[in-house]
């Protein structure tokens, strides 16, 4: 930009020297002015824009970083047995991230319908232990099992169908309310999905919403408080029907009469299933099957 500047200032000075010895025509003196104006104009332009090339530059960087990491090996050709003795099993497993290892020859088992209290304070691997079970990570030392099965040893597809997870983060897609929850079961019929939501105790709020299910909602469930998130995630599980579900019971930042049909919604979802839940309440840990606390 210094260096347009001055050149055309340069070329200005000139036109005007030359002018006023009367060496340059005002036709030719005109038509200076415009070419240092034709050659100074894009030149800003491309400067405008260089912010955005580095915004760009960024992005590219971040996709290239995605596409460094290793993608988990699904080769698994086993399926999952109909029964076993245990529906999920961790036989002395130890993970880390990276050069740090986080959880240490960790050993449980949970039968079919009991549930399991993760305790701990916060950073212990709580949510760590969860991944684990869902592949998101796979186990430095010993196994995961589900049904028997190692989850090493069946495809991530399969894996997925057994369980479903409510988050403490909940992630909705620029999209209806509607395919938000189907997009748990595609093949759902629409009175499945209703069905779902009436369970999830969201099926109220979404009618009072100008379209309905047909309504729109942001990018990440923007336009939707905290609670009414949870309960469309809720909605979303209790639609697909897995057998294990997956709870992270953290419900802050949530007005009482959300956080009241995010309990009601949580025991509706749990019915019959086999449950895991990262516990922050005592009222939780009292009914659970086992307690694992995490030093």
């Amino acid at each position: 930009m210094n260096i347009a500047f001055g050149v055309g200032s340069s070329i200005m000075l000139l036109a005007f020297i030359l002018y006023k010895q009367s060496m340059l025509d005002v036709p030719y003196l005109i038509g200076m002015i415009l070419f240092v104006f034709d050659l100074y104009a894009p030149t800003k332009a491309l400067f405008s824009e260089s912010s955005r090339f580095t915004v760009m530059s960024s992005c590219l960087d971040r996709i290239e970083d995605v596409f460094r990491e290793n993608e988990l090996n699904d080769n698994g050709k086993e399926e999952f047995p109909v029964s076993s003795e245990y529906e999920i099993e961790m036989k002395d497993v130890s993970f880390a991230y990276g050069k740090k290892e986080v959880l240490h020859h960790v050993n449980f088992h949970l039968k079919e319908g009991e549930m399991l209290a993760l305790a701990g304070p916060s950073g212990s691997g709580k949510s760590t232990i969860a991944s684990l079970l869902t592949r998101f990570w796979d186990v430095l030392q010993g196994e995961v099992c589900i049904h028997g099965r190692n989850v090493k040893d069946v495809q991530l597809a399969s894996l997925m169908n057994q369980i479903s997870m409510v988050s403490q983060r909940v992630y909705l897609f620029q999209d209806t309310i509607y395919n938000n929850i189907a997009m748990a079961k595609p093949d759902a019929i629409k009175e499945e999905v209703i069905e779902a939501a009436k369970k999830a105790r969201c099926y109220d709020f979404i009618m009072e919403l100008e379209n309905g299910f047909d309504t729109l909602i942001g990018e990440g469930g923007a336009s939707l408080s905290g609670g009414e998130k949870q309960r469309i995630s809720i909605a979303r599980c209790i639609l697909k029907d897995s057998p294990i579900i997956i709870l992270d019971e953290a419900t802050a930042n949530v007005d009482a009469d959300n956080e009241s049909y995010i309990q009601e919604a949580i025991m509706e979802l749990c019915k019959g299933k086999t449950l895991i839940v990262i516990a922050l309440r005592l009222h939780t840990i009292e009914k659970a099957n086992q307690i694992l606390v995490i030093d």
